[in-house]
Formats: C-alpha cells, sequence, structure tokens
C-alpha cells in the first residue's frame, strides 16, 4: 500500500478506541437470536480432536485452554486469525457431540469475551474476523448458547450485536477481496439473525453487492488470485446461503450467481486429483476437502476453463491437466505475500502429479523457518523460466511486491484436437530487455505435452553481457526420475507405473533437488528438473517435450 494508504489504515485502527466509535457500538442488547444456521462444512479433524485433549491448535502451534492468555498473546498471527475467527467451532462440532461440545466452547467464549468483549482492538476486531466470527456464532449457537447463566448469554449476544454495529461502519474500508467479502458477509448475517434486523439486512444487502463487483471478477475467481481464498469466498457465500435457509428466505440472486461462478473458478485450478494446484502462496487443498466443499454449495458446475481476469488458463486431454499462471501477480493492498508465479503451470497424469509448483508460501506449518517460506514466493519456486536468478516481479525485504510483470499477452486455440496456448510477459524488459514467451501444445490424448521458451529482445534497455537463464520444472512428490546416458533426456516414474520422458534442445539438463509444500503446510523433498543456458542480445529459444511412454 501506498504511505498514504498505510497512513489512513492506521488512523481507522486507532479510531476503534475513540469515544466516539464506543459510544456507535451502543444499543439495545438482543435477548436472542432469531433462528440457528446450519454450517453445511466438514471441520479439521485432528484440530477437533486437539481441542478435545484441552489444546487449540493450528498448522502446527499448539497452545493448552487452560493457559491460554488473551490479553497478552504470543501465538502468531495465522494462530490469532484462526482463534478470532472462531473457526475453531467447525472443528469441534466435527468430532463431538453438542453435550461434549458445548463446555469447551463456552470456556473459550469466556476468556474471550472478557479480554475482547468491549475493548475493540486489532487482530480481534479486525473487520473480516469480525465478518467470519458473526457467521460461526449463528451456525454454532447451540455451543455457545446452551449455558444457563442468564449473565454469560447475555454478554455474548451484547458482544455479537456490537460486532455487528462495528462491522456497519467499517466494512466498506477493508480492502477488495475475500477480507470485504466477510466483512459485509457478517452484516448480512447478523441482520438476519439478531431480532428488528431488517434495516442492517438491506444495509448489508447493498454493501454485499458492491464488495462482490470489486472482489469477484466476471469468470468467478477472487482478487487475490489464491485458491485458498477462492475456497473461503465458497464457504463465506454457502454459510451466508445457509443463514436465508434458516430464516426461510431466499438469498439475493447476486450471492447465488457469484456462488455458481466461484465454485467453477475453483474446479478450474483442480488436478485430476482432485486438489487444487499451488498459486499465490496457497498449498494443495486436499481433494476430500475440495469435494465436501462443492456438495456443501449444491451447485453443479465443470471446472472453468479460460478465466482470463482471474489468471489461470486449463488444458485438459486423456488423463493430463495443465494449469497455466497467465495473469500478474496481485497487488500488495490485495493480498499479503504474493508470488511472482507469471507463467508457470503445473501439471498431472490422472491422480499423480507430474509437475507442480512448491507452493505454500503463506500455508506453511510452523516448523518451516521463515526464510523458507518467503523463498517459496520467487519465480524459481515454481515451473517457469527464471532470469539472471532473478523475479519476473521484484520482491521487497518488507515482503512487499514491486516492479515487473505488468502486461501479458495470450491467445489460446485447439486445432484437430490439439489446444495451444501461447503467453507472454513483460517481467524482464525493464531491467534486462527481454520479453519471456511461452507456447504450449497439449496432444488430443493427453499423452504429449511440447512447449518452447523464448527471451525476445523488447525495449530500450539492451545487456552488453550474455544474460543466464534456467528453466525450471519441479517434480511432484514421489516422481522418480533417471537421466538418459547421453544426459540430454529423462524419464520420469509416476507411483502406478506411468513413464514419461522428458527431452529438450537449446539449453543443458539438470536434475537438482527441490521441495513441496503438501496440504498439512509440511515440506516434502523432491526433484527438479532444470534447463540452464545464456541468450545473447539476440535471444535465446529452448524447446521441450514431456511425452508419456506407458
Amino acid at each position: 500500500m501506498s504511505l498514504a494508504e498505510r497512513f489512513s489504515e492506521r488512523l481507522q485502527r486507532l479510531a476503534w478506541r475513540s469515544p466516539i466509535h464506543r459510544f456507535r457500538l451502543r444499543g439495545r442488547h438482543p435477548l436472542k437470536l432469531i433462528a440457528v444456521a446450519e454450517d453445511p462444512f466438514f471441520g479439521d479433524v485432528e484440530r477437533g480432536q486437539a481441542l478435545l485433549d484441552g489444546m487449540l491448535r493450528y498448522r502446527g502451534e499448539t497452545r493448552n485452554l487452560s493457559g491460554l492468555d488473551l490479553d497478552k498473546p504470543t501465538y502468531s498471527a495465522a494462530f490469532a486469525e484462526y482463534l478470532h475467527s472462531f473457526a475453531w467451532l467447525r472443528d469441534l462440532s466435527s468430532v463431538a457431540t453438542r453435550a461434549t461440545a458445548a463446555p469447551i466452547a463456552e470456556a473459550i467464549m469466556r476468556q474471550w469475551v472478557a479480554a475482547h468483549g468491549d475493548q475493540v482492538a486489532d487482530p480481534a476486531w479486525r473487520p473480516d474476523l469480525a465478518g467470519w466470527r458473526i457467521l460461526y456464532w449463528v451456525a454454532h449457537a447451540p455451543l455457545i448458547l446452551s449455558s444457563a447463566d442468564l449473565v454469560y448469554r447475555s454478554n455474548v449476544l451484547h458482544a455479537l450485536a456490537r460486532g455487528a454495529r462495528h462491522l456497519d461502519r467499517t466494512a466498506d474500508k477493508v480492502p477488495a477481496g475475500v477480507p470485504r467479502l466477510a466483512a459485509w458477509c457478517g452484516v448480512v448475517a447478523s441482520g438476519l439473525m439478531i431480532p428488528g434486523g431488517d434495516p442492517r439486512r438491506a444495509f448489508g444487502e447493498a454493501g454485499l453487492e458492491r464488495a462482490l463487483s470489486v472482489s469477484i471478477s466476471e469468470d468467478g475467481g477472487t482478487l487475490g488470485r489464491s485458491p485458498e481464498r477462492q475456497r473461503d469466498a465458497v464457504v463465506l457465500l454457502t454459510m451466508l446461503c445457509q443463514t436465508y435457509g434458516a430464516r426461510r428466505l431466499d438469498p439475493p440472486a447476486v450471492v447465488e450467481d457469484a456462488l455458481k461462478r466461484a465454485v467453477a473458478a475453483l474446479l478450474g485450478v483442480c488436478h485430476g486429483d482432485g486438489g487444487t494446484s499451488s498459486w499465490q502462496g496457497s498449498g494443495p487443498i486436499p481433494a476430500e476437502v475440495i469435494a465436501q466443499t462443492v456438495e456443501a454449495t449444491g451447485v453443479r458446475t465443470r471446472p472453468l476453463k479460460q478465466a482470463r481476469d482471474w489468471g489461470y488458463q486449463r488444458l485438459s486431454a486423456g488423463s493430463s491437466v495443465l494449469i497455466l499462471d497467465a495473469a500478474p501477480p496481485p497487488v500488495a493492498r490485495v493480498v499479503e505475500g504474493g508470488c511472482a508465479s507469471t507463467l508457470a503451470f503445473e501439471m498431472s497424469d490422472g491422480d499423480r502429479r507430474l509437475i507442480v509448483n512448491c507452493g505454500g508460501a503463506r500455508a506453511v506449518h510452523s516448523s518451516v523457518p521463515r526464510k523458507l517460506a518467503e523463498g517459496l514466493r520467487t519465480t524459481a519456486a515454481h515451473s517457469t523460466l527464471v532470469l539472471d536468478d532473478s523475479n519476473s516481479t521484484a520482491i521487497h525485504d518488507d515482503g512487499t511486491l514491486g516492479r515487473g510483470v505488468g502486461e501479458i499477452e495470450l491467445s489460446r486455440s485447439e486445432d484437430g484436437g490439439v489446444a495451444r496456448i501461447e503467453a507472454s510477459h513483460d517481467g524482464y524488459v525493464r531491467r534486462y530487455g527481454f520479453i519471456h514467451r511461452r507456447h504450449m501444445a497439449l496432444a488430443a490424448d493427453g499423452r504429449d505435452l511440447r512447449g518452447e521458451d523464448s527471451l525476445v529482445p523488447a525495449g530500450k534497455r539492451r545487456r552488453k553481457t550474455d544474460s543466464p537463464f534456467a528453466i525450471r520444472f519441479h517434480l511432484g512428490p514421489s516422481v522418480e526420475v533417471s537421466p538418459t546416458a547421453d544426459g540430454l533426456a529423462a524419464f520420469l516414474r509416476l507411483p502406478g507405473g506411468a513413464v514419461w520422458q522428458f527431452r529438450a534442445k537449446g539449453a543443458a539438463l539438470d536434475i537438482d533437488d527441490s521441495l513441496w509444500i503438501d496440504g498439512s503446510g509440511r515440506p516434502r523433498l523432491t526433484k527438479q528438473l532444470v534447463l540452464t543456458g545464456e541468450t545473447p542480445a539476440g535471444g535465446a529459444s529452448v524447446t521441450w517435450l514431456f511425452r508419456r511412454a506407458r
């Protein structure tokens, strides 16, 4: 964000603590909720079991419930989001009956209300977390409102009402994308469930429609371009629809339409195994999670093949699926930790991943060092060309993205069953005077993928010396690689017996170590194919081939 934007955001958070804002949060205490919505999604069993054992656990970070100090937190930002959003209610309800889960949920709720019920501060009252919290509270009300303690129940309902009033005044100030959607969904849900909330509901529906128009593109993709956040958008809209259903009301048509488009876009970045590919800090979401998510929405649609706004292109033939990133990284004000992954691709053969990105920069286990997590954002951590060991879009020391890819040219065609994509980006023009162009063609049977990476002179800048480049193909987990005797090709053996042959022309082939962040956020050691060479001022071209041998 610009200096002015950061200054404005800081002022907004300071204003939360002002007497004026506290006065605006005053109002009637609701005595009950009108109805209880259904949460149609399954929680994480491991995290749910940890709660039964008296521990709150998230991405390898664990805190004992008995010693959970909410006044002086020592946990990470990711753990704080999990705690303050109350997403753990879903995990708890997935492994225990109401009788068993309610005392645990009530104990955490008492601590939260005591620490944050009246004190409006970041991150507990961050608008997107407040929106998520209201959705979880109204969906899991039996776990937090079953107590016979009337004072406790009043405090919880009072906190919910204060949260709704807080969102009334802050939802539109949240960055566009999933955070703004979460804030406005919270406004609408509270208007539906708190008695006398019809005016807020109308106000919230208008705000949500505005948020959808700037947060979800025409093709259904979310602004941050992350599959993980895409699923969050799908979950948000589905939970909101369930809230309408609890009142026997139909959700607005704009919500249902956005949900359908978002599901198609989410399926568009899924591999043959049913799980997502790894983009923009997102790790691979397991197939069973995606399947249950789509089932919960009730939407029946096919994977989106061309998402020009969201930025992903999908090719599928035979048992092969290929997903290409054909867009610039998201801007920093939209997503934290964007990746320089333009023109990278992933490919799977059936339920086995052949080519991947390292992925998971924003979904890593707590045991992963921070420097390594930041390294997962680089161009070298993706299956694409890297020029002079530099990123196609600059990544600053403070984690923000700088200059780089600004323009993408894309053409797509199909002739005789062969699907072709040709795309280029200008990320290296300013610094090196080259456009990176990638052409790929997938045969009709999916058993042959031919590609070409070119560096084409462009712009005014010309280097007097040759520029080194590397084209990386990170291999999926459990893929065994063996070089041929001449060192010009390699055989790739997938679990299950499939064998692919790789061959290239115009660069030297090497096999190096790599890693892949799995669905639990843990790194798994893998290999990568690396094509290296140097390009003179006139440019260079490298052709390569993946062919299934059996």
